[in-house]
């Protein structure tokens, strides 16, 4: 079996949701670190314009976007709750919001000074000036509104306080943790354990459950350099059951961009259309044929 590559950096909330996953999950994955912010050449070679991380990878697949990785994780682990598919109506709504709204406000309240001292040890003033001017950047051009700083500390207070009550059993929606559980950590892991911030104290069950997630580790994992995942890429991509090629626009050149935030389109030959993802191929000099994989869900294609 092809070993899933993740294409990460340290300080990514996204990043650590999906690490934690692989973490419950047991699996053994590679590990592949990139810039916080573009030029990604080895990315933009994998997935074009797709700008978020993580991005992960088995042989020639590429996957975009943590809801398309967590379904992975899911199939090569026999868990279905990580696959957010899989889950009600009511844990769906409760994803969709703490993956956006609370995920902004939870950034804008985290601003510490431990935070602010980790970062410049992880990067150069430089490169901290280029990741600000990055992020604005983004901001300006998203599609979606994010919570005013000045109200974000309102609203992650009141979020911990739904938190609190909600944990009357080990996780959140139950015994057993879904996907629902790594959106909410990956948040609440940059305010508590990056920003070593004061907001989770007070919260007894919260920082319980905070402690069950953190136990689970990041699984079993394999440093590898770029040269690696691209050698790794040089495979055929895995095929595609007749019953994904029948949409009318099989054959068709689209470009495909998330809805949100870092809207910058993929190109290529749509060649899968499943209930919940659209894949396209695009082609590479070196390493042949590659299949992008992205979300229907939060995704436009055109």
């Amino acid at each position: 079996m092809t070993t899933l590559i993740l294409h990460h950096y340290p300080m990514s909330p996204f990043s650590e949701k999906i690490r934690a996953m692989l973490g419950y999950a047991g699996l053994s994955w590679q590990s592949c670190m990139t810039r916080e912010m573009p030029p990604r050449p080895l990315l933009a070679r994998l997935a074009g314009g797709y700008r978020k991380i993580p991005v992960a990878q088995m042989g020639a697949d590429i996957f975009c976007d943590s809801h398309i990785i967590a379904a992975e994780i899911a199939q090569l682990s026999n868990k279905p709750a990580l696959n957010l598919d899989n889950l009600d109506a009511v844990q769906q709504a409760f994803i969709t919001k703490v993956d956006l709204d609370l995920f902004f406000a939870c950034l804008f309240a985290a601003g510490t000074l431990k935070l602010n001292i980790k970062v410049l040890k992880a990067m150069s003033l430089l490169d901290v000036g280029r990741f600000l001017l990055d992020r604005i950047n983004m901001g300006r051009k998203a599609k979606v509104r994010a919570v005013s700083p000045l109200k974000a500390k309102e609203l992650v207070i009141a979020h911990l306080a739904d938190l609190e009550k909600r944990l009357s059993q080990d996780f959140l929606f139950g015994q057993q943790p879904t996907h629902a559980d790594f959106s909410t950590y990956h948040t609440l892991w940059f305010i508590h354990d990056l920003a070593e911030s004061s907001l989770l104290q007070g919260h007894p069950r919260l920082l319980n459950w905070m402690a069950r997630m953190k136990a689970f580790g990041h699984g079993r994992l394999q440093r590898i350099n770029e040269a690696q995942a691209l050698q790794a890429a040089q495979a055929q991509p895995r095929a595609i059951a007749q019953e994904y090629r029948q949409d009318a626009l099989i054959g068709q050149t689209v470009s495909i961009a998330p809805a949100d935030y870092g809207c910058e389109p993929t190109t290529g030959v749509l060649v899968g259309v499943m209930p919940n993802r659209w894949i396209i191929a695009r082609q590479d000099a070196e390493l042949g044929t590659l299949h992008i994989h992205f979300p229907r869900q939060g995704y436009t294609l055109r």
